[in-house]
């Protein structure tokens, strides 16, 4: 290669040398001379900011907190439709009409023969409700009757829908076959106990024996005074405020309405009436004691006496007599075992509803008593009864306990003949 040949080669590759490095941002270490113009300079390597990591913890906490800010509430406002809470009542008669069906099959069961099933448009009828204002998210109501698969669960009809109506309560509703919702009528007897009523409107289909429970301890009925909202957990709390008498439930309604119905009736008829309102004024002793007063007389009585029994009472607690304020009375005793006593029970069972070892009144009623009861605590006889003692089916009443010994006595002879 001669030696101009030779020139033109190196200058080539050093040309090339400094294309590539301008193209590549950097040359190799050592071919300075060679990959950069004399008097360049060398192009410095931007150094990226870092992020103060106090602000990043601080915006990943606003972002969380405000995310689960919107779903708290998006949550809260879909569990008030779902469980309608905190809704006006109302009360709309709805039509279940042919128009929401939207097909029929012949369906093979499973003992071989075939049955046709109804479906329904949910979408239909979830916009339906929404337009009576019983729901106000139609897409949610769609979505809980996908799993609780209502769209068979219906029949054609007019029902008496209402806002305090949960969405199973709704489905449940329009599903009686006629096209009327189900009632059931329910009578509760005077005397009976928050346990035993409960057992009676499970036995009637108003709900379950484990929902009723749940709802007699835990809900707050907080449109009540006399109810206890604070101290929760215990049905007994309702003791005494459940008013005997004949109710028409809604089948399958939630089982705070039963409840509510009866409190309101409680409400109507002892606590807002006019008649005893001057009787409560007067008395020395607060609502709840007048209304435990009551449930003793109530579960005492023979039907004929609870103004004799009320004398007793009142004359035990306000004068003592020979009894020491101990009204020594059976059915408190029973309340507090919750089954049959015996004669040890008198003496070795503790509890505030032995009225045989604790003075005055037990704590709470002991069951629930109606009208005519009330109205005897409030308004005794003028007696100086302190004993009675239960002779065949009545009561015989005494003022000293010599003479109540006698009768005591005479029942026992009586209970004997009648063994025989």
């Amino acid at each position: 290669m001669n030696q101009d040949d030779r020139y033109h080669t190196t200058s080539w590759d050093g040309d090339e040398m400094a294309r590539r490095a301008e193209e590549t941002g950097y040359a190799a270490a050592g071919e300075h001379s060679a990959a950069r113009p004399a008097g360049q300079k060398r192009k410095k390597k931007r150094k990226k900011k870092r992020t103060n990591p106090l602000l990043a913890i601080l915006l990943w906490v606003a972002i969380v907190g405000a995310s689960s800010a919107i779903f708290a509430a998006v949550g809260w406002m879909l569990a008030n439709d779902f469980a309608a809470l905190n809704k006006p009542m109302k009360e709309v008669s709805f039509q279940v009409t042919e128009d929401f069906i939207a097909e029929v099959r012949e369906e093979k069961q499973e003992d071989g023969s075939t049955k046709e099933v109804t479906y329904y448009d949910m979408a239909k009828v979830a916009q339906a409700l929404k337009e009576e204002g019983l729901i106000e998210y139609d897409w949610f109501f769609r979505i809980f009757c996908k799993f609780y698969h209502a769209d068979t669960k219906l029949t054609t009809g007019t029902f008496s829908l209402n806002t305090e109506m949960d969405y199973m309560a709704l489905v449940r509703s329009m599903r009686t076959a006629g096209g009327k919702t189900e009632t059931v009528n329910v009578t509760i007897p005077e005397g009976y106990t928050v346990a035993q009523i409960i057992d009676l409107l499970a036995e009637n289909g108003v709900g379950t024996v484990e929902a009723l429970t749940d709802t007699a301890a835990n809900y707050e009925f907080d449109s009540y005074v006399f109810v206890n909202n604070e101290d929760l957990g215990d049905p007994r709390r309702l003791e005494g405020y459940l008013f005997p008498d004949t109710y028409e439930f809604y089948v399958g309604a939630r089982t705070e309405l039963a409840f509510n119905s009866i409190l309101s009736n409680f409400q109507n008829k002892v606590y807002a009436n006019e008649d005893l309102a001057d009787l409560f004024a007067e008395s020395a002793y607060s609502t709840e004691e007048i209304i435990t007063m009551a449930s003793l007389i109530e579960r005492e009585t023979d039907g004929t006496d609870r103004r004799n029994i009320s004398s007793v009472i009142h004359n035990r607690l306000e004068k003592g007599g020979e009894t020491g304020r101990l009204l020594q009375i059976d059915a408190s005793l029973v309340y507090a075992a919750g089954r049959a006593i015996t004669q040890d029970d008198y003496t070795s069972l503790d509890s505030p509803y032995n009225l045989y070892l604790h003075e005055g009144l037990p704590p709470t009623p002991i069951a629930n008593p109606g009208l005519a009861a009330i109205q005897a605590a409030l308004d005794p006889a003028d007696t100086s009864y302190y004993f009675y003692v239960l002779v065949g089916d009545k009561h015989v009443f005494s003022e000293t306990l010599a003479e109540h010994n006698r009768n005591v006595a005479a029942a026992a002879e009586a209970a004997a003949q009648a063994g025989e």
